[in-house]
């Protein structure tokens, strides 16, 4: 049981599971035809029947009572702040099996040359009263229950007063913040903590507008939207729930890696030397000290950053997304290929920092300016 323990210590290093399943991800979520000729030749579609279902939740549950049987990691899944994130993980899958089960039940039928499961006869009407009003009252009365039950269960995770001169450590932000709070490991605070959410709400905003599919509308499909759904799924699963889960479970002390099996030592230090762009060019390179102009020692930086968001959407343009720029237009495609590169930002910065130990690309601290 050690041995098992230190093996899944190991893997849900982020720098491995997200890796692990950053590369998992394309194949389950097919957003074009060669991965999905691999997504039926491996037959990961059981992950959305029944039997994927239950064997999903199984080894969860599995992986949870040998948890709990562990000292140091019931101290985390067992914490009243912890607890409802293990239930997001429950409901996170289980709605996502739901929907994805549905879809592609949809697209057999579609290929079938039959009518999507959600298909009713306009003279085949559900009322509001009474079949609508029961569900609702039904749902009010069970998560009620499960509040009551959950109210008496848990102490809820009130502590002492605010002490200015005795911090906790970690001190984390709520759970519905931690995907931030993950974020400004890698990034300036302006960029964060308002920048980022920015741009997600008005790239949540833009989706109808940029969106010009006709094709699954009222029904659930994949097949018909890979591409949607794929970017969708990438930007909810791997940047923001897998955000929040990394800052809850495997961020310890001193804002370090721990293992789920490892114990939170407040005296563990890991040798990081961050380093900037700009320094790892002049000084690691070239061998000399840097320039004292503010552009000229940044000026790789600033090629990277315009050339990331101003000359790689036109190469783009002409060659990966070249349909799709036919499709959308000058405009929508320029929307669509700024929100697409914004979030793909984030892993690359995260993988910039892991492997080189890269802070900033420009760092410009005279006028608080890093990025």
């Amino acid at each position: 049981m050690e041995a098992f323990k230190h093996f899944i210590n190991g893997i849900t290093h982020p720098t491995i599971m997200l890796t692990a399943i950053l590369v998992v991800f394309p194949f389950i979520f097919p957003p074009n035809d060669f991965f999905q000729k691999w997504n039926r030749r491996l037959r990961l579609d059981f992950f959305w029947t029944k039997k994927g279902l239950m064997a999903v939740l199984a080894l969860f549950f599995a992986f949870f009572v040998i948890g709990v049987t562990d000292i140091n990691s019931r101290l985390i899944f067992l914490k009243p702040d912890n607890v409802p994130i293990v239930g997001l993980l429950i409901l996170v899958h289980t709605f996502l099996w739901i929907s994805m089960n549905q879809a592609v039940g949809n697209d057999r039928l579609l290929e079938a040359g039959e009518k999507p499961e959600e298909y009713h006869d306009p003279a085949d009407k559900v009322l509001v009263w009474p079949d609508l009003v029961y569900i609702e009252f039904i749902s009010l009365i069970l998560l009620m229950s499960l509040l009551l039950i959950w109210s008496i269960g848990l102490e809820a995770p009130l502590e002492e007063p605010a002490n200015p001169t005795n911090s906790p450590n970690p001190a984390k932000a709520p759970w519905y913040f931690l995907g931030l709070q993950e974020m400004l490991v890698y990034f300036d605070p302006w960029l964060a903590g308002v920048v980022f959410p920015t741009i997600m709400i008005i790239g949540l905003m833009a989706i109808p507008y940029i969106d010009i599919n006709k094709e699954g509308t009222g029904y659930y499909s994949f097949k018909q939207r890979r591409m949607a759904i794929s970017i969708f799924m990438f930007g909810w699963l791997w940047l923001w729930v897998n955000l929040i889960l990394v800052g809850t479970f495997l961020r310890g002390p001193n804002w370090n890696f721990f293992g789920p099996f490892e114990f939170w030592d407040t005296h563990k230090l890991e040798a990081l030397v961050n380093i900037n762009l700009s320094e790892l060019i002049y000084i690691k390179l070239f061998g000399m000290g840097l320039p004292g102009n503010i552009l000229l020692r940044e000026i790789f930086g600033f090629i990277l950053v315009f050339g990331y968001f101003l000359v790689l959407p036109p190469i783009l343009a002409k060659t990966v997304f070249k349909q799709l720029y036919q499709a959308l237009g000058n405009f929508k495609y320029s929307v669509f290929i700024f929100l697409v590169l914004s979030m793909i930002s984030l892993p690359l910065k995260m993988y910039l920092r892991w492997i080189f130990n890269l802070k900033y690309l420009i760092a410009i601290p005279e006028f608080f300016f890093n990025i």
